[in-house]
């Protein structure tokens, strides 16, 4: 069977067998498929969708392409997290040295920007010398080490999701649940975890636009998870505004930094509580919530969770002046400028999306796959929906390379930010916790 027989059949919107799914990702993964035949078969996907088999025989299949993280033999328990992609969205960063500290191994497999989102390797690589391509035998030596890695797709991880990760974002194709929910997984269930958690964005940010497809998503990655027996739990959270104050890679490293340390915006220290809080539960380091809270906050405010961080980062080769202070090591925009507000009134609307596509245009983000990323450019989200502004007061700082790249902020912050007169009801941080229990709505 060719792989056009393929295209052809999903195209009519036909049925794909298991072992047929097993040998496109072998031949993806091999590198002997051309790739204006597998562009055609992402949109065929796209359109057609895929069935429930079908998303987990292509997850299987990328598994099995590549090879896993063998640590079972560690004492203590491995949990990841995983966000489906925001604008602002840092928390992995804080994230994973938190929990780390309180006694969770967490092997980070992350990723790179995905259309108008950003990527934690592409902030993690803004820290001078830090190393994001590591083999699998340095991962593992490193979580035995350090209890953390956080590092980039290999190809002896999943390398058929390898290819199709940079060809979905090439190709307009992200947006589809069965191509989201195998790329996750296959990496994710390389990764031969005890647990997940997922942040699963919603809003106007969000890959995904109705609450029913994001939780179509969810059940899809939690069911492939107990079916490698990795329970799931997933939060669905708020990408109707940027997250935090920090756009743009260099700049979302200080603000990890600081989030660290005990500062840091509210909205991201909420998250990298929660999320801490069940990858403790999944870790078995607590059965309780709140007792999981209170051992996260320990860590931060007793300096357990900035020094892991700077284990991670000399582990990985990165310059650990970053955690003492980010403004002397990272790479620092050439001009900073204000946007001010037009007009007195109420902020209506803070668009996500034109944030994240500004930050691109600017040269922080990626167009095409061999696009380098200028790492210093970016935004300071200064407003969020339902602030009271006056006129000229700044909604928002552009840190720009040159004057061009300026004017491109500009013109994105053009499109970011509505001003009016009436009142905006604020959007929950987290609305919803999902596993395999079922759906508990939280506000």
């Amino acid at each position: 069977m060719t792989l056009r027989d393929l295209i052809e059949r999903k195209r009519d919107g036909g049925h794909i067998e298991a072992a047929e799914w097993a040998e496109f990702a072998r031949d993806l993964a091999a590198g002997t498929l051309p790739d204006y035949q597998v562009s055609a078969f992402l949109m065929a996907i796209y359109f057609r969708g895929l069935t429930d088999d079908e998303t987990v025989a292509l997850t299987e299949g990328m598994l099995r392409s590549g090879k896993t993280l063998e640590l079972s033999h560690l004492k203590v328990r491995r949990v990841d997290k995983h966000s489906v992609g925001g604008v602002g969205d840092k928390v992995s960063i804080v994230l994973a040295p938190l929990v780390a500290a309180c006694g969770v191994a967490v092997p980070m497999l992350s990723g790179r920007g995905l259309g108008h989102t950003g990527g934690t390797l592409d902030k993690l690589e803004a820290i001078p010398g830090f190393h994001t391509r590591l083999s699998l035998a340095q991962a593992a030596s490193q979580v035995e080490r350090v209890g953390c890695v956080i590092m980039g797709q290999t190809g002896e991880i999943a390398p058929a999701d390898r290819t199709l990760y940079s060809m979905r974002d090439a190709t307009a194709t992200v947006e589809s649940i069965p191509l989201i929910a195998s790329s996750i997984m296959s990496k994710k269930l390389a990764e031969g975890l005890n647990g997940l958690v997922l942040d699963v964005k919603t809003g106007a940010g969000a890959f995904l636009q109705t609450l029913e497809d994001d939780l179509k998503l969810t059940r899809t990655m939690i069911a492939l998870g107990a079916l490698h027996d990795c329970p799931v739990v997933a939060l669905l959270t708020d990408m109707d505004s940027p997250l935090g104050v920090a756009c743009g890679n260099a700049n979302e490293i200080v603000e990890s930094v600081q989030s660290l340390k005990g500062g840091g915006p509210a909205d991201l220290r909420e998250l990298a509580l929660r999320f801490g809080a069940e990858m403790l539960v999944l870790g078995g380091i607590t059965g309780d919530q709140a007792e999981a809270r209170a051992q996260l906050e320990r860590a931060i405010s007793s300096g357990k969770a900035i020094d892991k961080f700077r284990e991670i980062v000399a582990a990985q080769g990165g310059d650990i002046a970053v955690c003492d202070d980010p403004a002397l090591v990272l790479p620092a925009a050439n001009l900073r400028e204000d946007y001010p507000s037009p007009r007195d009134g109420i902020v209506q609307r803070v668009e996500p999306r034109a944030v994240g596509k500004g930050i691109t245009a600017m040269g922080g983000g990626r167009t095409r796959m061999a696009d380098t990323v200028d790492p210093s450019v970016g935004f300071q989200i200064l407003a969020k929906p339902g602030d009271r502004v006056t006129r000229g007061q700044p909604l928002a700082t552009i840190l720009a390379r040159d004057s061009d790249c300026a004017a491109a902020g500009r013109a994105a912050l053009d499109a970011t930010f509505v001003v009016g007169d009436g009142d905006v009801a604020r959007r929950p941080l987290i609305s919803h916790r999902v596993t395999g229990g079922g759906v508990e709505v939280l506000a």
